[in-house]
């Protein structure tokens, strides 16, 4: 797996986990303050599950089908870790570090067509 393919693949992972986690009315207020609209609570839970959708195609299509998913798995276990350990510790910086994931994934897309 190349360096922006991993990058893409966790960046999406992270910013789709974040997306559902900020789906959740008591994460959301955690971090926000406030409690989510039933519009925002949807599009988030969308947002999510595409990203996570989104990951899983271009591990597959990276890696082959029979090795791809087993990779998606492992960037999407490392960033849940990330997003635990931040909203354990500093859940006022899990916004900001979705929004920086989803940066990196655009980046490391930005690299594949370069390359």
């Amino acid at each position: 797996m190349t360096p922006a393919i991993l990058a893409l693949d966790l960046g999406l992972s992270f910013a789709a986990l974040v997306a559902l986690c900020l789906s959740l009315n008591r994460h959301h207020a955690e971090i926000s303050g406030t409690r989510p609209s039933g519009r925002r609570v949807a599009l988030l839970r969308v947002l999510g599950w595409a990203g996570l959708a989104l990951g899983l195609l271009v591990a597959g299509e990276a890696e082959g089908w029979s090795f791809g998913p087993v990779r998606w798995v492992g960037a999407l276990s490392g960033a849940g870790a990330g997003l635990v350990l931040l909203l354990s510790y500093r859940p006022r910086l899990v916004a900001p570090a979705g929004a920086a994931a989803l940066g990196l994934a655009l980046a490391g897309g930005a690299l594949l067509h370069v390359a």
